[in-house]
């Protein structure tokens, strides 16, 4: 099958009278409509950006966007994204007047996936008033990612994690 074939799945088949039903546990709620899905998933990409798509911005130097670092002083040494600055959650309303432009994009990050300390700062800066997205993965999928990454000690990079990216550093594509 070519990247451009795009494969057709037919029904399945009715069940048999003779056989129960086989319950689903993906189907026992009904997907949304396609109208109310698209809206739901529009909706999540304005709050959210990918650790891939952040740094391909950084790398661009896209203008109007600006990378948050929301962790403590001693997370921020072990490591963190080149080019972030750091502003701690608590010091978000006191620090961002003065190091953030009203008008950029503000993009959160914190530890990963099971800490919310990006999704706090992101709250943080949305009551200050600053468009805001938060980066899913966080500081960790940026390193599973085999990005690049500073540390009080100089820069550092790991291998790519293969169950995150493709090791051979070519995108996803997705």
């Amino acid at each position: 099958m070519s990247a451009t074939t795009v494969p057709t799945l037919a029904a399945t088949p009715a069940q048999s009278p003779l056989q129960p039903p086989v319950p689903s546990a993906v189907l026992s709620v009904p997907a949304a409509a396609p109208v109310d899905a698209a809206a739901h998933y529009a909706g999540r990409l304005a709050f959210e950006a990918d650790v891939s798509d952040v740094r391909a911005d950084l790398l661009a130097g896209v203008p109007g966007v600006v990378v948050v670092d929301s962790r403590s002083d001693a997370a921020w040494a072990q490591g963190h994204i080149p080019g972030a600055v750091h502003i701690p959650t608590a010091r978000i309303a006191e620090l961002a007047p003065r190091l953030i432009g009203p008008s950029v994009t503000v993009v959160t990050y914190c530890w990963g996936p099971g800490c919310n300390g990006a999704t706090r700062a992101a709250l943080a800066f949305a009551r200050l008033g600053y468009p805001v997205k938060e980066m899913i993965g966080g500081f960790e999928y940026w390193v599973r990612e085999g990005f690049a990454f500073d540390t009080a000690q100089g820069t550092e990079q790991r291998q790519t994690d293969d169950l995150t990216a493709p090791r051979s550093g070519i995108s996803c594509a997705c």
